[in-house]
């Protein structure tokens, strides 16, 4: 009996340990508010839409030890699609990384060995909001602490595999949802 509670007891204790370590996991930003309307800056250009469709400015901190590299994703669960909406899906981002700047999407103002991946709209790189007139849509920013360097996948995955492959490594996340409407 008492190796079974020894057993039980550790499996707690490290429970609480992975529970703290993501809790102390957090992202901010300069362009995103938590539950905040979006920026111009963050709507897309083109689909009747006309922002400046730049990646928001995001930096991160606490991440979990054991961290080899990070994923952004930008997803919009309300876009009548069925599956939601990709906005953007970067991997590889080396765990020395903490911070990328505003419009960092589509320059080499990504870190080295960084690569995006094409979003619903069909381009690579970020893909502004440009919900249907009317629509209130919520955006959630998610930065992935990975347990690996790289993810294995086939070149130009689509962000659906790109995710389950994301949450198979994924020790912590840290996210922030903003939302807006036109």
């Amino acid at each position: 009996m008492f190796p079974k509670l020894m057993t039980a007891t550790t499996i707690a204790l490290a429970l609480t340990a992975g529970a703290a370590a993501a809790q102390d996991f957090k992202v901010k930003s300069t362009s995103v508010s938590e539950g905040r309307p979006l920026a111009d800056a963050q709507v897309f250009r083109g689909f009747g839409c006309e922002g400046g469709n730049q990646s928001p400015q995001l930096s991160w901190s606490g991440a979990p030890a054991g961290t080899r590299s990070f994923a952004i994703t930008v997803y919009d669960p309300d876009a009548p699609t069925g599956s939601g909406w990709w906005h953007w899906t970067v991997l590889g981002i080396p765990a020395a990384v903490t911070s990328l700047a505003e419009g960092a999407s589509g320059r080499s103002a990504l870190p080295s060995g960084s690569v995006e991946l094409t979003n619903d709209y069909g381009t690579k790189g970020f893909g502004g909001a440009c919900p249907p007139h009317g629509e209130m849509h919520r955006y959630v920013f998610t930065i992935h602490a990975l347990s690996a360097d790289k993810l294995d996948l086939p070149a130009n995955p689509s962000n659906a595999l790109a995710g389950f492959m994301i949450r198979t490594k994924t020790l912590a996340t840290a996210r922030m949802t903003a939302v807006y409407s036109r």
